[in-house]
């Protein structure tokens, strides 16, 4: 591993023991891994791996803490469909600063901006920090194939698009999954591995996996589970802003994980997600 990798290990195994409103699996959560999913013909029922959902338990108290409200209360903030300007309301605006004033109080993005700061890579004023923030994540932008604005780093990651009606987009959170899965619009396809890939574990945090959305199919996502909405807000822009490859390999916890980060126009998030490459010896 490199040595910039390994100092930004170090800091994200930080952010992760720091990560106090995580949720633990078998206790707070619970998902049914089921089967492996087909190829790109998973879309039929036949190649349907999972006839179950993919979660069988979620302690929504969970949803009441403060971060995780807030993030919520995004999710229905936009048009799924690239090609679909968007178009921020004072109250989503509003929702968006909320969010971000939420996330900056936790010992997560704490230790991010402190990281941040001392790499000359954010302002130390903590206003200077959230306005960061909100451009990398909130500002519109126009995604390939668009004239207009239709896009952004926090719908693409967190809430998902389609493309073309057929193709799912982004989509790279359990808990808008979750909720999607819930009110029936995601069909769960199966977890996805490789020969390279390890067996998905439904006791760790990651995840790899199919599924349908809106008429859409993800042929293969990847994904956090039971994570908070700050761990993945701290670790991803942290990505974004201290290394210029578009993957960078990191080791925290049990996980050998790549982190995918595509900048668009080096001032957006395009996208951002996780590869498990493999579980460390524990």
């Amino acid at each position: 591993m490199i040595e910039g990798d390994r100092e930004l290990s170090a800091i994200i195994q930080e952010l992760w023991d720091n990560d106090i409103n995580r949720l633990r699996p078998g206790t707070d959560y619970r998902i049914s891994l089921q089967g492996k999913a087909g190829g790109l013909a998973g879309c039929d029922d036949c190649n349907d791996g999972a006839g179950l959902p993919l979660f069988t338990f979620v302690d929504e108290n969970i949803f009441k803490k403060e971060t995780f409200l807030a993030f919520i209360s995004l999710l229905d903030n936009y048009e799924s469909d690239t090609g679909e300007p968007e178009i921020v309301t004072p109250e989503e605006e509003l929702e968006n600063h909320k969010f971000l004033d939420s996330i900056m109080k936790t010992p997560t993005m704490k230790i991010a901006h402190k990281y941040l700061m001392e790499k000359h890579l954010s302002p130390e004023d903590p206003t200077g920090f959230k306005k960061q923030l909100y451009h990398i994540w909130f500002e519109l932008y126009a995604r390939r194939g668009s004239s207009k604005p239709d896009s952004s780093g926090f719908e693409h990651v967190f809430v998902g698009e389609t493309r073309g009606g057929h193709t799912v987009i982004g989509f790279h959170n359990w808990i808008q999954l979750y909720l999607q899965e819930k009110l029936g619009h995601v069909d769960y396809k199966g977890y996805s591995v490789n020969a390279n890939s390890p067996q998905p574990d439904e006791n760790k945090h990651m995840l790899a996996l199919q599924f349908s959305w809106k008429n859409g199919i993800k042929p293969k996502g990847s994904i956090f589970v039971g994570v908070s909405p700050e761990f993945e807000f701290a670790l991803y822009t942290l990505c974004f802003l201290t290394s210029p490859n578009e993957r960078v390999k990191v080791s925290f916890n049990v996980y050998d994980v790549e982190i995918v980060c595509h900048h668009y126009n080096q001032k957006h998030i395009g996208t951002t997600y996780p590869v498990l490459v493999k579980y460390l010896n524990v």
